[in-house]
C-alpha cells in the first residue's frame, strides 16, 4: 500500500476502500481463530488505531480483553508494549529513566536513557486503574503529544502509537479513579461484555484442546500510518459536522436550550469539544471500513456511546435511581435532531 496525496480522487477513493474493508473482513477472520465473538469491541478498537485514538475496555476479569489486544497486534504486526499497572509502579516504570555508564577502559561516565515499554507502536495499560494518580499522569503526555520527557530530555515515541488500557469495573479495593483529564485523552470506552452461552461453548472448545493457533499478517505499521492519514481524508457535510456538535452540547446541562430531560436531571458535566472531534473521527473510519466515502448522521449515532459515556460526569440522583451514562446516552440519540 502507497501514500502518494492525501487529497482522495474517486480512483483513489475506490481502491483505498476497497483494500481496508478486504484488510478490515482479512482481520476480522484472523482474530476469529482465537477470539469467539467480540466483533464491535474489535471493531471500535481498530477504529480507535486508524484515528490515532486511544481505547479503554471496560470489563470484568476473564472476557479476553488482554488476549484481544495481544492479537490485534499480531495481525497488524505491531510492536506490543504491556505494562501491568500495580500500586508500587512508578512512573519511571512506564516510561524509562537514566542511568550512568561507566567505561572500563577511560574509566569515564557518561548518562544513557533506556527506554521503558512505552516505547512500542501497541501499549496494553492492564489495570490501569490500579495505580496512583501521579503514575496514571505518566501517560498523559504520551497519549497526547506521542513523546515523552525524562530529565531534560524528550523522547519521540513510534508510529503508529496507541494505548489499549483494560479496568475491572466491579473491584473498587485496591483502585484509584482516573483522573478527568486522563478519561478525556481516550477516545473510546468499549464495554466488553459477556459471550453468549454458544459462543462461550466455543470458548471452552478452542481453549481446552491442545491445538496451536498460527495468526497471519494482515497489515504492517506503515500500512497503519497510511490509512490514519487517508481516514482524515474522508469527506463530512457540515450537516453532519453540527449535527455531532449539537448531539455533544446535549450532554452540557447549561445549555438549557439543547438539554434533554435526562441531562437536566442526573448529568453535572457534559462532553468537552475532543467529543465532537473524535464523533466525526471515528465516523470517518466507520465510512471507510462499510465502504463509503462519506459520513452520515447513521455513523455519528454509531459513535455516540463509546465516545461519551465515560465523558459525563453523573450526579448523586443517578445513583439512586440507577441510571447509568449508557441510558443517558440513548436518551440524548433519541431527543437530538438532525437539522
Amino acid at each position: 500500500m502507497e501514500a502518494t496525496d492525501t487529497a482522495l480522487t474517486n480512483e483513489k477513493e475506490r481502491e483505498l476502500v476497497t483494500s481496508l474493508g478486504t484488510a478490515y473482513e482479512r482481520l476480522m477472520t484472523e482474530i476469529a481463530k482465537i477470539i469467539v465473538g467480540q466483533r464491535e469491541v474489535l471493531t471500535h478498537m481498530f477504529i480507535a488505531l486508524l484515528c490515532r485514538g486511544h481505547c479503554l475496555l471496560l470489563g470484568v476479569p476473564g472476557l479476553a480483553k488482554t488476549l484481544m489486544t495481544n492479537s490485534l497486534a499480531q495481525v497488524l504486526e505491531l510492536g506490543f508494549g504491556r505494562i501491568q499497572f500495580t500500586p508500587d509502579l512508578m512512573p519511571s516504570d512506564i516510561t524509562g529513566t537514566d542511568v550512568i555508564n561507566e567505561d572500563p577502559e577511560t574509566g569515564k561516565r557518561q548518562h544513557e536513557f533506556l527506554p521503558g515499554p512505552i516505547f512500542k507502536n501497541f501499549i496494553l495499560a492492564d489495570e490501569i486503574n490500579r495505580t496512583p494518580p501521579k503514575t496514571q499522569a505518566a501517560l498523559l503526555q504520551a497519549m497526547e503529544e506521542r513523546h515523552v520527557t525524562v530529565g531534560r530530555n524528550t523522547y519521540k515515541l513510534p508510529i503508529p502509537f496507541t494505548v489499549m488500557a483494560t479496568q475491572n469495573p466491579i473491584e473498587s479495593e485496591g483502585t484509584y479513579v482516573l483522573p478527568e483529564a486522563q478519561l478525556d485523552r481516550f477516545m473510546f470506552c468499549v464495554k466488553v461484555e459477556y459471550p453468549a452461552p454458544d459462543e462461550e461453548v466455543d470458548v471452552v472448545k478452542s481453549t481446552t484442546g491442545q491445538g496451536v493457533v498460527t495468526l497471519e499478517k494482515v497489515l504492517g505499521a506503515g500500512d497503519i500510518e497510511i490509512l490514519q492519514e487517508y481516514v482524515r481524508g474522508v469527506a463530512v457535510a457540515d450537516d453532519v459536522i453540527r449535527y455531532a456538535v449539537r448531539l455533544v452540547g446535549m450532554t452540557r446541562p447549561d445549555q438549557a436550550e439543547l438539554r434533554a430531560e435526562s441531562v437536566a436531571k442526573y448529568v453535572t458535566w457534559g462532553a468537552s469539544p475532543r467529543a465532537s472531534q473524535y464523533l466525526i473521527l471515528g465516523g470517518k473510519a466507520r465510512a471507510l471500513i462499510d465502504g463509503r466515502y462519506h459520513v452520515d448522521f447513521e455513523d455519528v449515532r454509531a459513535m455516540a456511546a463509546p465516545v461519551l459515556r465515560h465523558r459525563l460526569v453523573l450526579n448523586f440522583r443517578s445513583r439512586a435511581d440507577n441510571v447509568d451514562a449508557d441510558q443517558v446516552v440513548r436518551d440524548i440519540v433519541v431527543s437530538t435532531p438532525e437539522e
